[in-house]
């Protein structure tokens, strides 16, 4: 890395001023997972969960005072390990600050809060079709999970499941 690249960036904790980029990090994301149709996260409802409920944290990195990136993240549970780790929800960076060691910059800063908080891991899932953050999360030594299987509930299946049974 050479200094005007990752060395030159600087992370802070977001602010809730900072709700708009987010949510433009947050879009641009899902333009590159080609998931834009999923986005309905609003403003209103990043300011009322990342700071009013405090459920998740967010990074920004800044190279010369100009966002290049953010992490979003929160901290899990492993009932193995008897501690808290640190699950990365996002990681993004702007297509025109990629490949300049900014991805390992971040990764690197939530190692260290993960260390800082004596948290017993770090993880996040990745999309298999997504090679090039594979390749370079491999890099880096992360380990894949293959044995795990992703399950979740949403939309309706999720409001029926939870609502009142009779007589709840």
């Amino acid at each position: 890395m050479t200094n005007s690249t990752a060395e030159q960036i600087q992370f802070r904790f977001a602010e809730p001023a900072d709700i708009g980029l987010i949510l433009t990090f947050i879009r641009e994301l899902a333009a590159y997972e080609k998931m834009e149709d999923q986005v309905v996260a609003t403003e209103d409802l990043l300011k009322e969960w990342l700071f009013e409920k405090k459920t998740a944290e967010t990074i920004i990195g800044e190279a010369g005072g100009v966002p290049v990136g953010f992490a979003l993240f929160f901290h899990n549970f492993s009932t193995f390990l008897g501690r808290a780790g640190v699950y990365l929800e996002d990681l993004y960076i702007k297509s025109e600050f990629r490949h300049r060691g900014f991805g390992k910059a971040f990764l690197k800063k939530l190692a260290q809060i993960a260390v800082e908080r004596g948290c017993g891991r770090l993880e996040w899932w990745c999309l298999d079709w997504n090679q090039p953050s594979i390749d370079f999360y491999l890099s880096l030594g992360a380990e894949p999970m293959d044995e795990w299987t992703v399950y979740r509930i949403t939309g309706d299946t999720l409001r029926e499941m939870g609502a009142p049974s009779a007589g709840e």
